[in-house]
């Protein structure tokens, strides 16, 4: 089943990497494989990281633009949320959990989407 992205004018995302931006009206794309895709509302650019929901979000955020399920960024990934778990009261922990759990069965859009709402939930916007 292809994935449909429609698109304002203007507005940008990345396919696998590759930053695509649409012409000046709107479109409708379809993607019909599987491919590692973000809208731009969804990038969290390094600068706007300022919690520790944010810092776990931009870490799976890279994996997951990067397809790299191990290796150095998995280790970043890990140490934000931990920092994370760290700052929570044990009864707030699960959705971390939750997080950490999609990375090791290398389900990085889950766990990406999961990061969203923790961002969300800390009042912050991705």
């Amino acid at each position: 089943m292809p994935l449909k992205l429609s698109l304002k004018p203007g507005e940008s995302f990345v396919v696998n990497g590759a930053v695509v931006r649409n012409g000046d009206r709107r479109g409708v794309l379809l993607l019909e494989n599987r491919a590692r895709v973000l809208r731009e509302k969804d990038i969290l650019q390094p600068e706007a990281v300022d919690t520790p929901g944010k810092a776990a979000y931009f870490a799976v955020m890279q994996m997951y633009l990067l397809g790299e399920k191990s290796g150095p960024l998995h280790a970043q990934a890990q140490d934000a949320l931990e920092a994370l778990v760290k700052s929570l009261p044990k009864g707030a922990r699960a959705p971390v959990l939750a997080v950490s759990a999609s990375l090791a069965a290398g389900n990085l859009y889950g766990a990406l989407s999961k990061c969203r709402k923790l961002v969300q939930a800390e009042g912050g916007a991705t």
